[in-house]
């Protein structure tokens, strides 16, 4: 039997959405392959936390599995069952150790079936996964790739996919035909992804029942703080030292950049706070080709830390020029 999904995320079976999503969090950190390369224990940790994740993150799923454990992906075959039989027969196979005998309930149910063990599905299009991503300012900038975890379904290697083995139920797939295997593919992450940005990896959800297509899996993406940037939708915002001087008398500053740096003019009396656009340096506008934001970026004057006695008397007498400048202007 697979662990305990909340036991392998180290939360409490009543513990909300937020905490279930921080958990992941640090255990995918702690134990992701590239943190722990040829680390075969840390590879098995974090595929547990990957499948328990996967499934308390979605209402639908934690719902299935606090009320049927393990079994939970049959949750839907099980009531279909209980519904077919009156609940009599499921209530009854239930018993006082609550839901244990799973094995009487599936072989009364399929064995009605004429079709075999996966008829009675119908042909229903596969669940949509969500995994959620970190990805730093620079990775959405310039695009990235992930690799993730599945678990693929492939037929059942006892039964041959057919779910039952002369006559009885296949105990390897419980009927189902299909088995999963651990699996890892690439995805790409486009330029310009924000938080909340979901890629969508077609036909790499859950197996569909019957005939039905598979369905699709989505990162959900989180794109990390930046120690210089802020991003506000497309546009960057940041801030650039200035010396004292430059601001006074004009110069040029070097701005840096997500692509490098950049050269900025800063005109004479320049204020503290004063902000300057930079086009096209900001953003890649998601999905659309060549289109970015822009740069802003604010002066922050400088002042010195010291001052030598020849600068000091630079400063006197500028300051006695103003105040003279200042009595011959009123006094006129």
């Amino acid at each position: 039997m697979a662990r305990d999904f909340y036991e392998a995320l180290g939360v409490a079976r009543d513990a909300s959405e937020k905490d279930i999503r921080t958990a992941y969090r640090k255990l995918a950190r702690k134990h992701h392959p590239d943190v722990n390369p040829n680390d075969k224990s840390a590879e098995a940790r974090f595929k547990e936390v990957n499948a328990a994740f996967e499934v308390l993150s979605d209402a639908d799923k934690r719902k299935k599995y606090d009320k049927y454990g393990d079994r939970w992906e049959m949750a839907d075959q099980i009531e279909d069952a209980q519904r077919r039989g009156g609940g009599g027969g499921f209530r009854a196979a239930q018993g006082a150790e609550g839901f244990g005998d799973f094995g009487s309930i599936f072989d009364n149910f399929f064995r009605r079936e004429r079709g075999g063990p996966r008829a009675a599905s119908g042909n229903r299009r596969g669940q949509d996964i969500e995994t959620p991503i970190e990805v730093t300012l620079e990775e959405a900038y310039h695009g990235t790739s992930r690799q993730v975890n599945l678990q693929s379904p492939e037929a059942c290697p006892t039964c041959g996919g057919s779910g039952d083995v002369a006559g009885a139920i296949c105990h390897t797939c419980e009927g189902m035909g299909t088995v999963t295997r651990p699996r890892r593919i690439e995805v790409r992450i486009p330029a310009g992804v924000k938080t909340g940005s979901r890629v969508r990896v077609a036909g790499e959800g859950r197996p569909g029942a019957g005939k039905g297509s598979p369905g699709d899996l989505y990162l959900v993406v989180t794109v990390l703080p930046h120690h210089r940037f802020e991003r506000k939708g497309d546009d960057l915002h940041a801030e650039v030292d200035v010396p004292l001087l430059d601001a006074v008398l004009g110069g040029e500053v070097t701005v840096p950049t997500i692509d490098g740096r950049v050269a900025l003019r800063i005109p004479e009396l320049t204020q503290n706070g004063r902000q300057f656009r930079l086009s096209g340096k900001g953003m890649p506008a998601l999905g659309s080709s060549g289109q970015r934001g822009d740069l802003y970026v604010k002066a922050r004057i400088q002042l010195p830390d010291t001052l030598t006695p020849e600068e000091k008397a630079h400063f006197e007498a500028m300051r006695a020029a103003r105040a003279a400048a200042t009595a011959h202007h009123e006094g006129r």
